[in-house]
C-alpha cells in the first residue's frame, strides 16, 4: 500500500498544475513511473533546477537565471519604450514578432478584486520606478484582453497620468477573453501595431 500512497501524492501534486484535471494527472502519474530511471532523475534535476536557479530580474520581474535578465542587459534595445505585461510568457509572444525592440515590464498576476488580488499582489512599485527614472517615453499596455487585464490596465493608465509619457494599448484585433501567448503572431501583430494612444505626453 505504501507504493500506492507515492502515486496518489504524485497524482495530487500533479492536480496542483493550472489545467491538469484528475485523469490527466493519474495518466502522468503511471507514465512517470514507467519512465527509465535516468530519464526520472533527469526530470527531477530540471524540477530542482527550476526553483534554485531561476528567478526573477529585479528590474522589468522577468525570470531569469542571471542577475539581470537579457532583456535588461541588452544595450541594443530601445530602452525609451516599455511593453507592459501580465506575465512572462505574454512577452515571448512579443518576441516572436520580430518587430518590437524595446523593454518589457512584467506585473506577474492582474487585478482581480475577486480573488483578492490588490495592487500590492502585483509587480507595480517597480514599474513607478522606472517611469520616474525619466528614460522611459512610451509605455504599452499590452494585459490580456479579459476583465482582470483591463481593470489593470485602466488601474495603471490612471496611475500613470501624472507623468509626462506616451501611454498606448493594444488595438482590439484580440477578442475579448484571448491569452496573448496562444494567439498567433499575425492577430498580435496587428494589435501592436494598430495600438491606441490613450494619454499622448
Amino acid at each position: 500500500m505504501n507504493e500506492l500512497n507515492t502515486i496518489t501524492k504524485l497524482i495530487e501534486s500533479l492536480r496542483r498544475l493550472p489545467g491538469i484535471g484528475l485523469k490527466s494527472a493519474e495518466r502522468m502519474a503511471y507514465q512517470i513511473l514507467d519512465m527509465k530511471e535516468e530519464y526520472i532523475t533527469q526530470f527531477i534535476d530540471a524540477m530542482d533546477g527550476v526553483k534554485s536557479k531561476i528567478g526573477k530580474c529585479p528590474i522589468c520581474g522577468s525570470y531569469t537565471e542571471d542577475d539581470i535578465c537579457p532583456f535588461c542587459s541588452d544595450i541594443e534595445r530601445d530602452s525609451s519604450t516599455l511593453v507592459v505585461v501580465s506575465y512572462f510568457k505574454d512577452a515571448l509572444a512579443f518576441e516572436k514578432l520580430k518587430s518590437y525592440h524595446g523593454l518589457y515590464h512584467i506585473l506577474n498576476g492582474s487585478l482581480s478584486p475577486t480573488k483578492g488580488i490588490g495592487i500590492n499582489d502585483i509587480n507595480f512599485s517597480s514599474l513607478i520606478t522606472r517611469i520616474k527614472e525619466g528614460e522611459i517615453k512610451e509605455v504599452i499596455l499590452a494585459t490580456n484582453p479579459t476583465i482582470e487585464g483591463e481593470t489593470t490596465a485602466l488601474y495603471i493608465e490612471k496611475m500613470l497620468e501624472q507623468y509626462n509619457i506616451t501611454i498606448s494599448r493594444l488595438a482590439y484585433g484580440l477578442p475579448m477573453g484571448a491569452q496573448l501567448d496562444y494567439t498567433d503572431e499575425l492577430t498580435l501583430t496587428r494589435a501592436f501595431e494598430g495600438r491606441k494612444i490613450v494619454r499622448k505626453e
